[in-house]
């Protein structure tokens, strides 16, 4: 007991702190128990530490977020791409689903992925860069079957009207002159006021009277094709304007230097005129 009452009175001891301002003589004495003193100086540590703890906390959030925002981001980058995958195998799977190159050509429209070791995440730089190669060859094929696509649209197909060919290509007696001369296309005999339509996609470049040829109307497809439909009794359509294949163009007539109602089709590549039988077939 005397023990106890001895620290039990040393730990009441006050302490003096003595205070002297500098605009002042007078010192300003503060007096403290030692248990005090004691207790102020634990609280303090205690309060720094858990400060510095909060301060640790704090930081380490912040590198959370911002990891969970990259992520984020990272994320959504990747599901658009690999929407964008998913369209573009749909859409390859729908197109070669198709038995023959022309059914794909004619369905086209104009426009027209790893883990990280033991660590169990994902390699997005990795993955990034497995998708940036499936989305190139994405293009790669989407490019070449656009090029195909615009060939095959430009490339006359069959012929003009539901006729009978009277006077194929090559050389032949003229009807008129009774020559022997070269006959640069076909001419199809039907009925006058009968549909001429254009055999491939392309934009009218002249479409007008031309002497002997009578009512004509050329049409301009792209990769060296032109296409001419000639002794027309009307024309449909106008310099300049964009057809379709299948597009009526003309009606059936006997116009200019001609026995009778026909249609003179020539199918022209890179400016001298081809066999129209290479191209009569669907």
């Amino acid at each position: 007991m005397r023990k106890i009452r001895m620290l039990a009175k040393k730990l009441f001891v006050p302490v003096t702190i003595m205070l002297v301002p500098h605009n002042s003589r007078r010192a300003l004495n503060l007096k403290f128990p030692t248990v005090g003193l004691v207790a102020l100086a634990v609280f303090s540590v205690i309060g720094m530490a858990f400060v510095a703890v909060l301060s640790v906390s704090a930081f380490e959030y912040q590198m959370m977020k911002q990891k969970l925002n990259f992520y984020s981001s990272e994320f959504h980058e990747l599901q658009s791409t690999m929407q964008a995958l998913k369209r573009s195998e749909e859409e390859f799977r729908r197109i070669f689903s198709f038995k023959k190159k022309e059914e794909v050509l004619e369905n086209l429209e104009p426009e027209n992925l790893q883990a990280d070791g033991d660590s169990g995440s994902i390699d997005m730089e990795l993955l990034k860069k497995e998708i940036a190669r499936s989305m190139e060859s994405a293009k790669d094929i989407s490019r070449y079957l656009a090029k195909e696509k615009d060939i095959y649209d430009a490339t006359p197909r069959g012929l003009p009207a539901d006729g009978y060919i009277s006077s194929g290509y090559g050389l032949r007696t003229h009807p008129i002159t009774k020559r022997r001369d070269f006959h640069s296309g076909f001419d199809i005999m039907i009925d006058r006021g009968n549909e001429v339509r254009a055999t491939a996609e392309g934009v009218v470049s002249f479409a007008a009277r031309s002497g002997g040829n009578g009512n004509l109307v050329v049409v301009e497809h792209g990769h060296g094709y032109s296409t001419i439909y000639a002794h027309n009794e009307s024309i449909l359509v106008r310099a300049g304007q964009i057809v379709k294949r299948g597009e009526v163009i003309a009606r059936v007539g006997s116009t200019g230097i001609s026995t009778g109602p026909h249609v003179h089709y020539e199918i022209w590549k890179n400016g001298r005129a081809v066999d129209p039988r290479k191209f009569a077939s669907n």
